[in-house]
């Protein structure tokens, strides 16, 4: 992934954004104003997700009807225009206030081409979306959804959403932002969101019938967990895998399996065993790969179309650190296939009332790593009436501990796996991806 691509050369510089004083855009008519809107446990995760769409032409409208569009589309979606709070049982709620969605227009003193989005630089990309939420405003953990538009010289602009991960998750997050962008057409809504979370709300009483072992603690035994605790010396990087380099992979793994394995197994299993390697992690410490599994298909009955909220399990598989590093890939896709063929709806009703009677969280450090993916998420398909977007991607990883799957923005059928590792385990991590797929 390189810039933006217009045919014409393209000159790095550092460029400035000038923001605008932020507004609050309300639902177009009053919704469920002083109700509170019920979440369920899936629904815990304050981490905000901040993501960029990068459009070519538009931008001296681009505000007003990005922000028309919003406060008609906030009519339906009317949890995004209030506020979080915590509920009585010590999970989290909304308080339907009607406030409204914080939006920022910014002006840049360059070209869309000028910037090099290639490169994952927090200082850089921080400019084009909302970080902090405006004083006056709240916390920005209290504000579900924060947008920025950024408009550029050229005559095109970047739309920045900063959204709440305990609002939604990433297909439901994906759906909003096509409703929005339908709406910003003149269209229906063509996936309606469907809004009661009741329907995930735990058991009276909890049936715990499995064991949840994403929850446990593990002992870092490695001194990797120093490195990760040091931002100063993490390094943030996307690095291409091309259809040649997961067919290499999967070939590692021919005669091994019963089953050929998919791009997702292959690419998670590699990534879980290099980093393990990369991080020179000891033979003895036990390792945790956390797969985000989307479960809508998975309840009896399955989640209704539109279901609006998290709807994702984070299932894991384990291994020893010597076991993985020195079995064949096999090793790992065996381990990744069964965790994610466990989901189905005895476990996550199990893991819903787990979470009901413990309140726990999933345990970090860098002897875990969750890999998502956002390759099938329609992201790319946002059209507020000048096109898709040339391009369309996360800010920046979620926590360092986070690998992000993603579809590479003009080589079809390519990956970018975005990730955050310390400088020296990214270089033994990049030799592993050259000697091991690329050679």
């Amino acid at each position: 992934m390189g810039k933006i691509d217009n045919g014409k050369q393209n000159t790095e510089k550092v460029f400035q954004v000038k923001k605008g004083n932020p507004t609050l855009v309300p639902p177009a008519v009053d919704t469920n104003q002083g109700s509170v809107y019920f979440l369920s446990n899936v629904d815990d995760d304050l981490t905000i997700i901040r993501t960029l769409y990068c459009f070519k032409s538009g931008g001296q409208e681009a505000g007003e009807v990005i922000k028309n569009a919003l406060s008609k589309a906030l009519v339906h979606y009317y949890p995004l225009a209030g506020r979080l709070i915590l509920s009585p049982e010590g999970g989290f709620a909304v308080n339907c206030t009607g406030e409204g969605v914080v939006f920022i227009e910014a002006e840049a003193d360059c070209g869309l081409d000028d910037v090099d989005f290639s490169k994952p630089d927090k200082a850089t990309r921080g400019k084009l979306a909302a970080f902090d939420a405006p004083d006056g405003m709240g916390n920005k953990f209290e504000i579900p959804l924060m947008a920025q538009v950024t408009k550029f010289k050229c005559g095109g602009f970047v739309l920045g959403i900063s959204f709440n991960h305990v609002l939604a998750d990433g297909q439901a997050a994906a759906e909003f932002i096509v409703s929005w962008a339908e709406t910003a057409r003149g269209l229906p809504i063509s996936v309606p969101p469907f809004l009661d979370r009741t329907i995930l709300k735990a058991r009276t009483p909890p049936k715990i019938e499995f064991h949840h072992s994403e929850f446990d603690p593990i002992e870092d035994k490695s001194s990797a967990v120093n490195d990760f605790s040091n931002e100063e010396i993490m390094v943030y990087k996307y690095l291409k895998f091309t259809p040649q380099m997961i067919q290499t992979a999967k070939s590692k793994t021919t005669g091994l399996l019963t089953k050929p394995c998919s791009s997702y197994e292959a690419l998670s299993a590699f990534v879980w065993r290099a980093r393990t390697r990369a991080l020179n992690t000891a033979p003895d410490q036990l390792t945790r790969i956390l797969l985000v599994v989307n479960t809508r298909g998975r309840f009896e009955p399955p989640l209704p179309k539109g279901y609006f909220g998290n709807a994702i399990k984070f299932t894991p598989a384990h291994s020893l650190a010597a076991e993985l590093v020195q079995e064949p890939l096999s090793h790992a896709v065996v381990k990744i296939r069964e965790a994610v063929r466990s989901v189905n709806d005895g476990v996550l009703r199990s893991t819903i009332d787990y979470c009901e009677a413990t309140r726990a969280k999933r345990p970090r450090g860098c002897s875990t790593v969750t890999a998502t993916t956002w390759s099938s998420l329609s992201f790319s398909a946002t059209d507020f009436g000048w096109g898709e977007p040339v391009l369309s991607e996360p800010v920046e990883v979620p926590s360092d501990d986070t690998v992000v799957f993603l579809s590479h923005p003009t080589e079809k059928w390519s990956f970018n796996v975005f990730l955050a590792l310390p400088i020296s385990a990214m270089d033994k991590f990049e030799e592993m991806v050259q000697e091991e797929l690329c050679s």
